[in-house]
């Protein structure tokens, strides 16, 4: 079986390939096609994969190519991570976004939404691609900001292209861990889209234990989001917010930390990242140990504004083990082997959420077998969440609406009608500023 990577030189690959390493079972994935626009990033990659296989008999061959319609053709699975612009990209969404007193993070507010709207028409461009090329393969999209794009390719693909997410993951695993379930054995009740959704329950042999961890305070303040969200406020929602929801509650916080921070994220990833792949280019180099010593680095700063604000203190060990490789295989396995399970996936919504159209991209529980992911009906969205998730769907169907028109007043209008942007003059001075830096964004009239 075939997999081709998108942005098969960025960094989070080996964690994918390292995944196919454990499986060993009839059905397989035999062959990875790493595909990048940079090949010097393809061979730092490629690098740490050799050593990652060097010790497993049966490992998937790894090529690597920056033709795209030779890496797509024959695929089975086409996993697609790309970042379009960067990381310089991301340093500059940032930064222009506080420059104006408003959140620049890559998938959340003014910077999730520069981020779509250079990558979205490059996202259709793949989809597209892989319709004429490799009709039957299943496109699975970590491209960010994940839902908007996964919704740009599923008008050329439907179902074949799933994305997915590990901050869901992550949650329901720190929830089962405090309440001393057995993580695999738990339904997660998640609800919303993709960075703006809610857990509202955790059943364990048909019981609902997420009211008893609402009511203990030790507990519930003994994990992150506990720590990072406070005990009072999600008692108060009865909920447990994805960890993206810290940036819409307590945005005015959130923004001046990152004002007042050395780096911004973004910019933090791109000089640590370049220190990495200039020395993985070096011929002596321990490619592997650079990549693991710089992944810990990476996983351990993860949202430490966001944390330094909240109080909420380092990242527990357990949590720095990444986790989207792992939602990436079970997903590929049911689907090929038709071993169905049960994911948290972004997929169009049909009838899940009534208060959202059939085609609009969602992240809920899903059924996965032999023929793709099906959504699990879940119950209407509390008025809080309705307005948010709303609002935000609105503001994507506003970036496709431009990605697709090259309207400049489309685009406008995506960043104004944002929650967390407090102005149509703001909204505007953002797109002179994000054309000004991005060469990607000059198809907007």
């Amino acid at each position: 079986m075939k997999l081709t990577i998108l942005g098969g030189g960025g960094f989070r690959v080996p964690l994918v390939y390292g995944a196919l390493l454990t499986d060993h079972a009839e059905g397989r994935v035999t062959e990875v096609v790493l595909h990048d626009v940079d090949d010097s990033r393809l061979y730092a990659v490629a690098r740490v994969l050799a050593e990652q296989a060097a010790t497993v008999a049966d490992a998937p061959t790894v090529t690597a190519t920056t033709d795209l319609d030779e890496a797509l053709r024959g695929a089975d699975f086409v996993f697609s991570a790309i970042r379009v612009g960067g990381l310089e990209g991301r340093a500059n969404d940032e930064r222009v976004a506080l420059a104006e007193g408003v959140l620049g993070q890559e998938t959340v507010g003014a910077g999730g939404i520069a981020y779509g709207l250079r990558t979205v028409p490059v996202a259709v461009d793949i989809a597209r691609r892989v319709a004429r090329l490799a009709p039957d393969a299943w496109v699975i999209n970590f491209t960010n900001p994940a839902g908007l794009v996964t919704e740009a390719m599923s008008r050329h693909l439907g179902d074949r292209v799933i994305g997915i997410c590990d901050s869901p993951v992550g949650l329901g695993r720190r929830i089962a861990r405090v309440l001393g379930a057995n993580p695999s054995e738990a339904f997660v009740d998640y609800v919303g889209l993709n960075h703006l959704g809610w857990v509202r329950g955790l059943r364990v042999a048909g019981r609902d234990e997420l009211p008893r961890l609402l009511a203990d305070s030790d507990l519930l303040g003994s994990f992150e989001e506990g720590r990072l969200f406070g005990v009072d406020w999600l008692r108060s929602l009865g909920a447990i917010p994805n960890e993206y929801l810290h940036y819409y509650y307590f945005n005015r916080e959130t923004v001046r930390a990152y004002q007042q921070a050395e780096k911004t994220r973004g910019a933090f990833l791109r000089d640590q990242q370049a220190r990495f792949y200039e020395e993985v280019r070096r011929p002596d180099a321990a490619a592997l140990t650079a990549w693991d010593r710089t992944r810990a680095e990476r996983e351990a700063t993860y949202m430490a504004e966001n944390r330094e604000t909240a109080g909420a203190g380092e990242r527990e060990a357990d949590d720095l083990s990444g986790g989207y490789e792992k939602v990436a295989l079970a997903l590929m396995r049911a689907i090929a082997r038709d071993e169905r399970t049960t994911l948290i996936l972004n997929v169009r919504n049909r009838s899940t959420l009534s208060v959202l159209d059939t085609d609009a991209v969602v992240e809920v529980p899903c059924l996965v077998d032999a023929n793709g992911a099906h959504p699990v009906s879940v119950a209407p969205l509390p008025g809080h969440a309705t307005g948010l998730v709303c609002a935000v769907k609105g503001v994507e169907r506003e970036v496709l609406a431009a990605a697709e028109s090259g309207s400049r007043a489309s685009a406008v209008k995506a960043f104004a009608l944002h929650p967390l942007v407090d102005s149509v003059h703001v909204a505007r001075r953002l797109v002179e500023g994000y054309t000004a830096v991005h060469p990607g964004l000059a198809y907007l009239g």
